[in-house]
């Protein structure tokens, strides 16, 4: 519970704006055999994620610790993980020649900063160095390239597996009845005449019935934003239409429109363009869908399977 605690602090100093006021201790949280990961780093390394749950809206105070322990916890064990493969790095003797490291420094500066000028802005407010800098960024691409080695290299998906998925879990590929309607809406304004927005819409509705095309109709008189395109609302599923709309449309075929349906802001008019009860995607509409999902499961059994074979070798501690 103490690293809880401890959290919350954390969590208090990157909510509040002030700089000013007391220090945060920079305590021990972890050495890894001769590396010791400090609340600095710790907070440093989470702030993003911090941040960004900050900015979500509806949480509630509770459900905010909860989440940003999970996010330290998380954050805690990819700095252990990650200071355990640069030890694994120089343990095994390898190097990179210094022009390798110093285009992937560069890449990163145009990719996230644009130029140096800013780059060296940005550090000057972090009271950070260019060499802490580029030390970080080396130790990234290091890291990247130890577990490219050890984990994505290794990992093969094949088509009997992406197969065998893909039977196995017929519900994460089935697609609802899905209706693709027209629509011509009539709104009705504060302070308006309802009874005149009705008359438009029987006059409409006669139209149609004399052989008027709906998509004409729909770009001279609807209101909604679809107007440009005829009122083509697109494919929807029958699961998240409007009640009146679904009880209206249900028992319709492909041609075939409603009457007018009224509702308390406007009156609407709908056509049944196409419809399609509910069926499984085929298998070669989502194979690469599939191959990504078991590339990144399987990635993530290995990298865990990689962590816990240097864990075995190595001096990890936790405060």
């Amino acid at each position: 519970m103490k690293r809880f605690l401890t959290l919350a602090v954390l969590s208090a100093g990157l909510g509040s704006a002030p700089a000013a006021g007391p220090e945060l201790v920079n305590g021990i949280l972890a050495v890894v055999n001769r590396t010791i990961i400090t609340e600095k780093e710790a907070r440093e390394f989470i702030e993003p994620a911090l941040m960004a749950l900050q900015r979500q809206p509806g949480l509630s105070p509770q459900d905010y610790n909860d989440r940003a322990r999970d996010i330290y916890k998380d954050g805690l064990g990819q700095l252990v993980e990650r200071q355990l493969m640069l030890d694994d790095f120089k343990t095994a003797g390898y190097s990179f020649p210094e022009s390798i490291i110093e285009d992937f420094v560069q890449d990163r500066i145009r990719e996230r900063y644009g130029d140096r000028v800013k780059l060296i802005k940005t550090l000057e407010a972090q009271n950070m160095t260019y060499e802490q800098f580029r030390t970080d960024i080396r130790d990234q691409f290091i890291v990247e390239q130890m577990r490219l080695k050890n984990v994505s290299s290794a990992v093969i998906i094949s088509p009997f597996k992406i197969e065998t998925f893909y039977k196995g879990h017929p519900d994460d590929f089935k697609l609802p009845d899905q209706v693709r309607l027209r629509m011509i809406e009539l709104r009705k304004r504060d302070g308006g005449d309802p009874e005149a927005v009705r008359r438009l819409a029987r006059e409409i509705l006669a139209k149609l019935e004399a052989g008027a095309k709906f998509a004409e109709m729909a770009s001279v008189y609807s209101e909604g934003s679809q107007r440009r395109e005829g009122g083509d609302l697109g494919w929807v599923n029958k699961s998240v239409l409007r009640k009146e709309f679904a009880d209206a449309t249900g028992t319709l075929k492909a041609g075939q429109r409603t009457g007018i349906i009224e509702t308390s802001d406007a009156c609407f008019l709908l056509q049944v363009e196409e419809v399609k009860s509910a069926q499984l995607r085929p298998l070669p509409e989502v194979r690469d869908e599939i191959e990504k999902t078991l590339l990144s499961q399987e990635q993530g059994r290995l990298q865990k399977k990689y962590v816990e074979r240097l864990k075995t070798k190595a001096f990890v501690r936790y405060f």
